[in-house]
């Protein structure tokens, strides 16, 4: 949330020559933010934690791992795209190459278009409302989330996604609600769980969500961006020597220690709270980047 509920971001820049992925993200309470954010899987949040970037579908080619090959999923559906605005999957891929690239402005425009031309197409109506939630325009993105989908065939990745908007909207009761329904669907998912736990974190409901974070945490699946919201849950809590021998699974001693000691000076000022809503907050005076993480939807997403 991505919180890194595996989330989206709030980022519309566009800034091709140096993509920051999911997976790039800085640490500190600078990955705090992007967790409360959510990205949502994720985390993602994207192909992360709260699945906030990409398709729902199950036959969609695999998605990039790296900067370069993210760059170069781009440029190919980009020609694409150009030669025939109207062809969806062109489209589709191309959008979600934008938003893996944090160039949100650009993929909310493609998708746009591309559900006017496709107005049946709940996939693209699913990456829709994710680039909407991308581009802060939240209200938005939750109706067209809901219409993403129905009752009789509801989709986890779908609910985990409206539920880190839910979440963004300070909505958190619904939030877990949704949550708690996409857990139906998909018992154990990570990236749901993660989202769950950060969403009781906002609640400051942090033993309850010390234990959803553990679950999830050990779940099969569970990628460091997991193991990185549940550091940030334990550090709100002051148990900074577990906080520090979780992250240091996913990274080196320094980088660790640059973490736990960004996370105490975040957590003993008065707007700790804020900056886990992403509301902002002094940053960090090194941000080490964080472990990669492995595709949440195959997270967000983690949503």
């Amino acid at each position: 949330m991505s919180l890194a509920l595996m989330s989206p971001a709030p980022s519309s820049a566009a800034q091709p020559a140096s993509p920051s992925l999911p997976y790039r993200r800085r640490a500190g309470l600078g990955f705090a933010v992007c967790l409360a954010a959510f990205a949502l899987a994720g985390c993602q949040s994207r192909g992360g934690p709260g699945d906030i970037t990409g398709s729902i579908s199950r036959s969609q080619p695999a998605q990039p791992r790296t900067p370069a090959e993210w760059q170069a999923e781009r440029d190919s559906w980009s020609s694409r795209y150009d030669a025939n605005p109207k062809d969806r999957n062109a489209a589709f891929y191309y959008a979600r190459a934008l938003r893996a690239m944090e160039q949100h402005a650009q993929a909310l425009a493609v998708l746009q278009n591309a559900v006017l031309a496709h107005q049946d197409d709940r996939e693209l109506l699913g990456a829709y409302g994710r680039s909407l939630a991308d581009n802060g325009r939240l209200r938005e993105a939750d109706e067209v989330l809901s219409r993403a989908h129905s009752p009789e065939r509801p989709d986890w990745r779908i609910l985990s996604a409206q539920g880190t908007v839910a979440d963004q909207l300070g909505e958190h009761d619904r939030a877990q609600q949704i949550y708690q329904a996409a857990l139906k669907l998909a018992p154990n998912e990570p990236t749901v769980m993660s989202n769950l736990g950060l969403s009781l974190a906002l609640s400051r409901h942090l033993p309850e969500a010390e234990r959803v974070l553990r679950e999830a945490a050990s779940a099969p699946g569970a990628d460091a961006r997991v193991r990185q919201n549940l550091v940030l849950v334990l550090g709100l809590q002051g148990r900074f020597g577990e906080a520090e021998s979780i992250a240091r699974q996913d990274q080196g001693p320094a980088e660790a220690a640059a973490t736990i000691a960004y996370l105490k000076r975040s957590v003993s000022q008065r707007n700790s709270w804020d900056l886990l809503k992403g509301k902002g907050g002094a940053q960090p005076d090194a941000k080490p980047p964080l472990a990669r993480g492995t595709d949440s939807r195959t997270v967000q997403n983690q949503g």
